[in-house]
């Protein structure tokens, strides 16, 4: 999230996703362990041995690996949870292999607790197409196994229950998700606003200084004419004269705000200033750019700066600007663990929109990215 007087924001639908795992994962380990102890106890007759050993071991050692997710604080990977899906769903199937008749026909079983649990899985672990069809299968799986192990048993209580379950997780993920997304807009947004009002202040400055500058140099002529310095036409009167209409004449003809130059170098050293938990070491070339090209450069490098503080593991990063052939090349570089592009997730939108797309929509104007094992470098441009 974007803290007080820092330019820098988090993705919100990531924030969403991290928090959604890890606390998936710590429950499905949780109801995963007590599967394994209730299916120990209840292993009486008609349960079989020969069925329940190899399945709970495979369970038992996917219950393992959500325990890893959990205290790594990593990512659900979707092949985890595809694989729970289906050793849960053979689980349902061989239930009179399973689960004593007793504990079935009160729907307490241990299999029944590992069908919600998966439910919930696939419902905060993908989108409702692919979610609600997997919930519809586990919950058919569970209603098979019940009938082929007992026919005289009611499966539709425990499939409704199950339908209940599946659509409040998916309503819910739905709203979540919804708002993660209109937060990521809202903070773009301001991260944006805050940019242009840093862009707005230096032009305003450098307004001011042309002014006063003007006004010193234009008052400081008028004051040698009253005073009599020149009493007769002079070449060196006239010249300056002409130089203080001229510069009149530009401040009066000066662009709107949008394409108005301001210090492109002074911009960027405030938005490295601005980055948190981050030492910035800067090498900035004085160069004078359009404001809406200035606020462009200085979105895309608070978006890599953000990341570097975010991802890359490292504390450091260099900020340099120069002029190269032609060009005006801002790099953001840091020493910390890379990532493939290729394999970003869909709400990185700050790597693609925020840096790739935002400087390769302007005219005359590019980025690229390399990044791997010794770090990641940024590389904007523009040819004026």
């Amino acid at each position: 999230m974007a803290s007080s007087g820092s330019t820098r924001y988090d993705s919100a639908t990531r924030q969403l996703t991290k928090a959604v795992a890890r606390t998936g994962a710590g429950a499905r380990s949780a109801v995963g362990a007590v599967a394994v102890i209730a299916a120990l106890f209840g292993a009486v007759p008609p349960v079989s041995a020969a069925w329940l050993t190899p399945l709970l071991l495979v369970h038992a050692v996917w219950t393992g690996l959500y325990m890893r997710v959990f205290f790594r604080k990593e990512l659900l990977p979707y092949w985890l949870v595809a694989s729970d899906v289906a050793i849960v769903v053979a689980l349902g199937l061989a239930q009179r292999h399973l689960v004593a008749t007793e504990t079935l026909v009160t729907g307490s079983s241990w299999v029944h607790g590992l069908v919600t649990m998966t439910i919930v899985m696939a419902g905060v672990t993908w989108r409702p197409a692919i979610a609600v069809p997997i919930g519809l299968v586990l919950a058919g799986a569970f209603a098979a196994g019940v009938r082929l192990a007992s026919p005289e048993h009611d499966v539709y209580g425990p499939l409704g229950i199950h339908l209940v379950q599946l659509l409040a997780i998916v309503l819910l993920m739905t709203l979540l998700r919804r708002s993660a997304a209109s937060a990521d807009t809202f903070l773009r947004e301001s991260a944006r606003t805050e940019i242009s009002l840093m862009v707005e202040r230096l032009r305003r400055e450098d307004e001011l200084h042309q002014v006063g500058s003007i006004h010193e140099t234009s008052l400081h002529t008028l004051t040698m004419v009253g005073l009599g310095t020149y009493d007769r036409p002079s070449a060196t009167l006239r010249d300056q004269v002409a130089t203080d209409l001229a510069a009149l004449e530009k401040l009066r003809d000066q662009p709107h705000a949008d394409s108005a130059p301001i210090a492109l170098d002074a911009l960027l050293d405030e938005v490295a200033g601005r980055a948190t938990g981050l030492d910035v070491r800067r090498r900035l070339t004085p160069e004078t750019v359009p404001g809406d090209v200035a606020e462009r450069f200085a979105r895309a490098v608070t978006e890599a700066l953000a990341n570097i503080a975010l991802h890359a593991g490292v504390r450091e990063a260099e900020l340099v600007s120069a002029r190269r052939g032609g060009e005006i090349v801002v790099e953001v570089a840091d020493a910390g663990r890379g990532f493939d592009q290729e394999r970003l997730p869909p709400d990185r939108f700050g790597v693609r929109g925020s840096i790739l797309d935002t400087m390769r929509s302007l005219p005359n104007g590019g980025a690229q990215i390399s990044s791997g094992d010794r770090g990641t470098r940024v590389s904007l441009w523009w040819r004026p």
